[in-house]
C-alpha cells in the first residue's frame, strides 16, 4: 500500500475529466506527490463547477468519463504507485429534479421512500424558492407551463429553465381529465384559477427566492438554497448515500477520504465512527473543520485531522510583523475607524445572520425552545437565542445525546456568561444553556441540540468569512478562512508552541496553504503579509493613489463609490495580483478577473449592496473604479503603483519560499493545491478554480527571486517530496525540535528539526528579511544541539556542511532557504 507523505489537489470539473487526469498521472509523479486528493467525482447537477451538489451519490458522473474512465484513471494510478483520496460530501445533495430522490419526493411528498432522507420539516409542504417575484405576479403573468414529457411519462410544471414533476395523484387526474396533448396543456396553464388550483394539491410550495431565508422548510448548506441537507444519521441513508463509497474503499481504488462540511451533520462523531467501521481502520479521513483560535480537534474522533485551514493561520507568526501591522492599524483607522472596529463588526455581521439570513432557522429554534420550555415567553427565549448565537465562540459544539463534554460545556458556559450582559433577564438563557448540556429531559431536547449545534456553524462562517472579511480590511492576507485578522501575530515562538501541538494532536492532518476554498492563493497571500515589513512605504503610496485615481471616483446619492474602505481593501486586493512585468502582461484579463472579484466583494460585504439586495448604480461605479486602475488614462498610477510594489514582490517570493519548506518538513501532510507548484496569485473562487496548466514544468535550478521564483519553488518542492517519500518515517512520525537561534539577527530565523531514530532533518528559513546585503547576517546562526553533529548536506544544493553552529551568511549563500538532511 503507498504510504502517504503528500497529496495534489485536481479540481474535476471542466477541462479537467478522467481521461485528462490519467494523462497528468506521469506529471504528478515526477513532482513527488505520493496520493492524489480529487475534488468530487460523483454524479452532480448539470453544468455543475465543482460537484457539491450531488445528485447521485452511488454514481460517478458520466460528465467526467464514468465508472470505465474512474477505472483507468485508478489503473493509472496504480501503475505509478500513486494513491487516491476521494473528497465526500454527507452533508447535502442537490435540490434539483435531476436528483432521482428530490424528485420522487417532489411527486409523492411525506409518502415517498426518500422523505426521511432530506431534512425536511413535513409539517408543511415542501418549499421551493424558485420564483424571480412573488407567487401571485407569477401565477398573473403567466410564467407556469405545463408540459408532458414521453421520455418518462409525466407531467411537469415549466417555470423558465425549471422543470417540477407533479404529484402522482394530481398528475393522474389531469391526465385524466384533459389527456397529454400539447395545446390542450396549454390551455389549461393559460386559466389561473385550474393553475393556481392545480398548485395548490402539490406536495410542493412555490416561493419568490428571497423568501427562503424566513420561509425554507428543509435545512440548506449554509445560504444555498439548492443543497439540501441529508439525515445520514440515520443509518438507512447512511447506506444508502455511502453504497460507492463504501464499495471504491474495498476495491482498493480508493485510499482515503477527505469529508467535507463535516459541522453541518447533527452527530459528527457517529457518523465518523460509522464511516469508519465502514472502510476499516487503514483508511485515511481528514476532515473539513475551521478550528477557531485555541480550539482542538476532538480527540475521540476517529480521524487524522483536518484539512488544514489553521496550517495557513500559522503562517501569519511568522511572516507578519507585529511593529509593522500596528501602523497599518493606525493608517487603517484614519481611513475608517468604525470598520476598523473588530469587535463591533463580528457583532453587526452575526446580528445580521441571525435576524435576516437565517431567520427562518431561528424561528424554529425559537419554536423548539417554546415546546421544552412553555412557561417562558417567546419572544424571550427568541432574544436570549440570538445572543447567545452572536456570543458563541467556536463554530459549533458536539452534544448530542448524553451530556456535552468538558470542553463543550466550557464553550457553551463562555458564551452564556458573553450573552448574560445583554439580555434584561437570565432566566430563559440560563435554560437553554442547560439544554445545550445535555441536562434537560424533553422530547424535543435531541432535535434542538442538534439544530443550535448546525446552525450556529453556518451562523459564524457567513457572519465571518463571508462578510466580516470584507468589511474589516486592515490587511486583507490575514482574512482567510479559520484566521483571526484582529488577533496580534503569535511570533516564532507561538510558531514553535503551535508546531508541537500539532505534532502531539494530528501530526497525520494535511497542510495546507492554498485551498479551492482560500480567499486568495499562496503567493498573493505571503506578498500582503510583507505590506507590515516597510508599512510606511505602503500608507504613503496609498495616499497618493486616492489622489491619482480621484477622477474616477463616483459621488452617488448615499456617498462616494468607492468608499474609503473599499478603496483600501482594492489596492491590497490588486497587490495581491499585481504581475511580476505589468508591460507584458494580459491586461484585460487581468483587469476582468479583478473586477469580477471586487462585485463579490462588495455584495459579500453586504453593506450597499448584497446578492439579496443588489444596487446596480454602486455596483457599475466600484466596478469602474476598478476597471480604471489598468487604465492608459491612469499611467500615473500603475508606474506609481508598479515602483512601490517591487520591493514588496521581493519580501513576498522570500516569505512564499520560507512557508513552501515549513509545509514540506513540518508536522502534517502537505497539500499542493492544483497548479501551486508555480506560483499562485489567485482571487477568491471561482477564481481559484480556473483552469491550470499542469505542464509547466520548467525544472531550471534558480537562483533569482524576481526572475525565477517559480522555477525555485518548484525544485524545493520537487526535491523535497522525493526526500520525503524517500524517508517518510522521519516526516510521519519524527519528533518537532525547536532549536535555537542566535546573533544580533536571531529573530530574523526560523528553525526547527524532524528527528527519527538516526535520521535528521533541519529546516532554515529567513523571516521578516527586507533586501539583505552581503553582511545583513553578520554573525548570526543556528545553534546545534550537541547530539546533531553527524554529517549532514544541503538537500537542496546536494553539499556538505558542517554540522557545528550554522552560520546564516553561509546557509543562504545559494538559496533563500535551507533544508538539511543525513544522520545523527
Amino acid at each position: 500500500m503507498t504510504v502517504l507523505t503528500s497529496t495534489y489537489r485536481l479540481q474535476f470539473r471542466g477541462d479537467v475529466t478522467f481521461d485528462r487526469a490519467t494523462e497528468l498521472v506521469p506529471y504528478l509523479k515526477d513532482l513527488g506527490i505520493s496520493h492524489v486528493y480529487a475534488s468530487p467525482i460523483f454524479a452532480a447537477k448539470k453544468g455543475s463547477t465543482h460537484g457539491y451538489d450531488v445528485t447521485d451519490a452511488n454514481e460517478i458522473d458520466p460528465v467526467l468519463g464514468g465508472r470505465a474512465g474512474f477505472d483507468a484513471f485508478c489503473t493509472a494510478l496504480q501503475h505509478a504507485k500513486l494513491g487516491l483520496i476521494l473528497d465526500i460530501v454527507p452533508n447535502h445533495m442537490a435540490a434539483s429534479v435531476e436528483n432521482p430522490w428530490w424528485r420522487d419526493v417532489l411527486q409523492r411528498g411525506p409518502g415517498s421512500a426518500y422523505a426521511s432522507h432530506f431534512d425536511i420539516d413535513w409539517r408543511r409542504k415542501l418549499t421551493l424558492p424558485l420564483l424571480g417575484r412573488s407567487f401571485e405576479e407569477s401565477l398573473a403573468a403567466a410564467d407556469f407551463h405545463l408540459r408532458y414529457e414521453p421520455t418518462d411519462g409525466s407531467i411537469y410544471l415549466v417555470y423558465f429553465d425549471d422543470l417540477l414533476p407533479l404529484s402522482i395523484e394530481s398528475a393522474e387526474r389531469l391526465t385524466a381529465d384533459i389527456g397529454t396533448d400539447a395545446e390542450r396543456l396549454r390551455a389549461f396553464s393559460n386559466d389561473a384559477a385550474a393553475m393556481r388550483e392545480l398548485l395548490a394539491e402539490q406536495h410542493w410550495q412555490l416561493l419568490y427566492w428571497k423568501d427562503a431565508a424566513e420561509n425554507l422548510s428543509y435545512r440548506r448548506f449554509f445560504e444555498v438554497a439548492g443543497l439540501v441537507g441529508m439525515r445520514v444519521e440515520d443509518a438507512r441513508v447512511f447506506n444508502d448515500t455511502h453504497r460507492l463509497i463504501i464499495e471504491l474503499v474495498r476495491a482498493g481504488q480508493v485510499q482515503g477520504l477527505r469529508v467535507d462540511h463535516i459541522d453541518g451533520l447533527a452527530d459528527p462523531k457517529s457518523y465518523l465512527e460509522h464511516l469508519r467501521q465502514a472502510i476499516g481502520p487503514d483508511i485515511f479521513i481528514v476532515v473539513e473543520k475551521i478550528l477557531a483560535g485555541g480550539e482542538t480537534l476532538p480527540a475521540d474522533w476517529p480521524v487524522s485531522g483536518t484539512t488544514g485551514y489553521e496550517f495557513i493561520v500559522a503562517m501569519a507568526d511568522l511572516f507578519v510583523n507585529e511593529e509593522g501591522l500596528r501602523k497599518l492599524d493606525a493608517a487603517y483607522r484614519s481611513v475608517s475607524a468604525e470598520d476598523a472596529d473588530f469587535a463591533a463588526g463580528l457583532r453587526k455581521a452575526k446580528l445580521l445572520m441571525v435576524e435576516r439570513n437565517f431567520a427562518g432557522e431561528m424561528r424554529r429554534l425559537t419554536r423548539l425552545a417554546c415546546l421544552i420550555f412553555p412557561d417562558f415567553d417567546a419572544g424571550e427565549i427568541s432574544l436570549a437565542l440570538r445572543e447567545l448565537l452572536v456570543a458563541f465562540p467556536v463554530y459549533r459544539t458536539y452534544g448530542y445525546r448524553g451530556a456535552a463534554s468538558s470542553n463543550d460545556a466550557a464553550v457553551i458556559e463562555s458564551a452564556c456568561e458573553n450573552a448574560r450582559s445583554r439580555l434584561p433577564a437570565i432566566d430563559v438563557l440560563n435554560a437553554l444553556g442547560r439544554l445545550l448540556k445535555g441536562e434537560v429531559s424533553a422530547a424535543q431536547a435531541l432535535e434542538f441540540r442538534a439544530r443550535f449545534q448546525q446552525l450556529s456553524g453556518p451562523i459564524m462562517a457567513k457572519a465571518v468569512e463571508d462578510t466580516l472579511f470584507y468589511r474589516y480590511n486592515r490587511l486583507i492576507g490575514l482574512n482567510e478562512v479559520g484566521g483571526e485578522p484582529h488577533v496580534p501575530p503569535g511570533s516564532v515562538a507561538g510558531f514553535h508552541q503551535f508546531m508541537t501541538d500539532r505534532f502531539r494532536r494530528q501530526p497525520r492532518g494535511l497542510s495546507a496553504t492554498s485551498t479551492h476554498d482560500t480567499k486568495r492563493g499562496e503567493d498573493a497571500r505571503a506578498r500582503l503579509y510583507s505590506l507590515t515589513q516597510d508599512p510606511d512605504a505602503w500608507i504613503a503610496g496609498a495616499e497618493r493613489w486616492r489622489s491619482m485615481s480621484s477622477p474616477f471616483r463616483s459621488s452617488l446619492a448615499d456617498g462616494l463609490a468607492p468608499e474609503p474602505n473599499v478603496e483600501w481593501m482594492l489596492y491590497q486586493a490588486l497587490a495581491g495580483v499585481w504581475p511580476q512585468e505589468m508591460e507584458v502582461a494580459d491586461r484585460n484579463a487581468l483587469q476582468e478577473r479583478f473586477c469580477a472579484y471586487v462585485l463579490k466583494a462588495i455584495r459579500e460585504a453586504k453593506l450597499r449592496t448584497d446578492w439579496m439586495n443588489e444596487n446596480p448604480t454602486y455596483e457599475r461605479a466600484v466596478q469602474a473604479f476598478a476597471a480604471a486602475l489598468f487604465s492608459e488614462d491612469n499611467r500615473e498610477f500603475i508606474r506609481d503603483f508598479d515602483r512601490i510594489l517591487r520591493p514588496f514582490m521581493e519580501f513576498g517570493f522570500r516569505n512564499s519560499l520560507s512557508q513552501l519548506l515549513i509545509k514540506l518538513t513540518a508536522p502534517g501532510i502537505p497539500d499542493i493545491y492544483q497548479g501551486t507548484e508555480s506560483l499562485d496569485f489567485s482571487l477568491v473562487d471561482p477564481d481559484n478554480r480556473r483552469p491550470v496548466d499542469h505542464l509547466w514544468a520548467d525544472t531550471r535550478v534558480a537562483h533569482s527571486l524576481a526572475s525565477d521564483a517559480a522555477s525555485l519553488k518548484r525544485h524545493i518542492l520537487c526535491k523535497v517530496l522525493s526526500y520525503r517519500n524517500q524517508h517518510p518515517l522521519l516526516f510521519l512520525e519524527g519528533k518537532y525540535v525547536p532549536l535555537e537561534t542566535s546573533g544580533p539577527r536571531a529573530s530574523n530565523l526560523v528553525a526547527f528539526a524532524r528527528v527519527h531514530e538516526r535520521e535528521i532533518a533541519v529546516t532554515i528559513v529567513p523571516r521578516l528579511v527586507r533586501m539583505p546585503s552581503s553582511d545583513f547576517w553578520q554573525d548570526t546562526a543556528v545553534v546545534m544541539p550537541r547530539e546533531f553533529k553527524g554529517p549532514l548536506y544541503d538537500l537542496l544544493t546536494d553539499r556538505p556542511v558542517s554540522a557545528d553552529n550554522l552560520l546564516a551568511a553561509q546557509l543562504f549563500a545559494d538559496h533563500p532557504v535551507a533544508l538539511f538532511v543525513g544522520d545523527r
